[in-house]
């Protein structure tokens, strides 16, 4: 009988490409993938260091895990394993830790499943991790989290990504090419671009992302595409331009902020100003006054007073965005800024999430408020809850329809009627399925 594995994932998007890259390759050596409550013979736990409380969240998921199995193998892989892998290695129940430039050669490491006394620590300095391992998502029809570049070179001073992924990396655009066009296979009629540093697409090899996207563009095998997150320095005029004239590039951007403040910015070490962000914001809203923007915001760094706090927040209010992921400065060992001297006190950083994220939302209201009678084009998802179904525009505005199990994986053109209190809006007539 074939030996079952479990997968549970923590944080962003590329880890769940990452996950199912692992996933794929242990059902080449035979094993079967199990739910996570099946008490599978192989737990693999791939972690984040940027979630707050990285290791009360690992603890949990093997307590859990092993309750299901206690007799089963727990792997942790992933940034926190990479920076921390000793902590994790004294976690009890954990047989395996591997490091970044280890968690692809699970397989390799893997004699049999039965449980040690000590963890084995697969661990290299991340200077040796070079190699880059493209992958996608699995599982999600709708949708296909596709890693196209790897790794950071900015050491921004509250970061610890160039430390648990190592320098920036990605494969060729001919080779990303072929690798879309095999996730394409699972019916997918979105796929979100990821990286650590998208906009670094190509740095080592003469290529950009900007020639990526063209090359993306010209396939019909996925109907849009989704640009997850890119540095406001890499978002270039000519990409805001081919995105406002493309085929299948949804009109929309995240674009990390951090600050409003220029002095904060620079203590924390970031490749551009204010006026350059705004500068972007407005050239994609002269040319997609549709274009959903979404903004990340750190607040409570190290010396941020509530001046410096409400230069941050009134820069925001004036700018044309959408919405806002903000959160709250949380200190990082082996960081420039964990060693500066200013703390902010953790209620004051925890007021001043709560100011931004009111913000965000009469923002987004703002924004769904344009679209009132509009036409768009919304993708489907499958899930159903009380008679409703969800999807999103390609502007990113989440929709909610009665369940129609026809409508689920299509694009459908429909006219926004209504903002609802569950931060969705209604449709009122579906004006075209296109099944492709």
């Amino acid at each position: 009988m074939a030996q079952s594995v479990a997968f549970y994932t923590l944080g962003c998007k590329l880890n769940f490409a990452e996950t199912s890259t692992i996933g794929r390759q242990l059902q080449e050596h035979g094993f079967q993938k199990a739910d996570f409550q099946d008490g599978a013979d192989l737990y693999v736990i791939n972690t984040c260091s940027v979630t707050d409380h990285a290791d009360r969240k690992c603890k949990k998921v093997v307590k859990e895990a092993l309750k299901l199995n206690p007799k089963a193998y727990i792997v942790v892989v992933g940034c926190y394993a990479q920076l921390k892998p000793q902590e994790i290695a004294s976690i009890p129940g954990v047989d395996m830790v591997l490091g970044a430039a280890e968690k692809f050669n699970l397989i390799q490491h893997l004699t049999d499943l039965a449980k040690v006394d000590k963890s084995l620590v697969f661990n290299a300095p991340i200077k040796d991790t070079n190699l880059f391992v493209p992958g996608f998502s699995e599982g999600e029809r709708t949708r296909v989290f596709m890693k196209v570049q790897d790794g950071c070179d900015y050491f921004c001073t509250f970061c610890t990504i160039p430390l648990a992924r190592g320098s920036s990396r990605s494969a060729s655009i001919e080779e990303t090419v072929k690798k879309v066009q095999i996730a394409a296979d699972s019916g997918a009629k979105e796929m979100v671009l990821t990286g650590v540093n998208l906009g670094d697409f190509g740095v080592k090899n003469g290529e950009n992302f900007y020639g990526l996207l063209k090359a993306l563009d010209t396939l019909e095998s996925i109907q849009r595409y989704r640009i997850s997150s890119i540095e406001p320095n890499l978002l270039t005029d000519e990409i805001i331009r081919f995105v406002a004239n493309s085929n299948h590039i949804a009109p929309h951007f995240h674009i990390p902020l951090q600050s409003g403040s220029d002095d904060i910015l620079e203590r924390m070490r970031r490749k551009y100003k204010s006026d350059l962000y705004e500068s972007r914001i407005n050239h994609i809203k002269t040319l997609m006054p549709h274009c959903a923007i979404g903004v990340d915001v750190i607040v409570g760094f190290p010396g941020e007073t509530d001046e410096e706090f409400l230069k941050t927040y009134n820069f925001l209010n004036e700018l044309d965005i959408t919405y806002l992921h903000v959160f709250p400065y949380s200190e990082r060992p082996n960081t420039t800024a964990n060693k500066m001297k200013e703390v902010v006190p953790l209620k004051v950083r925890g007021e001043r999430v709560e100011m931004l994220r009111i913000l965000s939302e009469k923002k987004r209201q703002a924004f769904y408020r344009q679209h009132l009678n509009t036409v768009r084009a919304v993708l489907f998802e499958k899930e159903e809850k009380g008679g409703i179904m969800h999807g999103f525009t390609d502007n990113y505005i989440k929709v909610s329809a009665p369940y129609d199990p026809l409508m689920i994986n299509e694009i459908v053109e429909v006219r926004l009627e209504q903002m609802l209190d569950d931060g969705t809006m209604s449709c009122s007539e579906l004006l075209q399925l296109e099944k492709h």
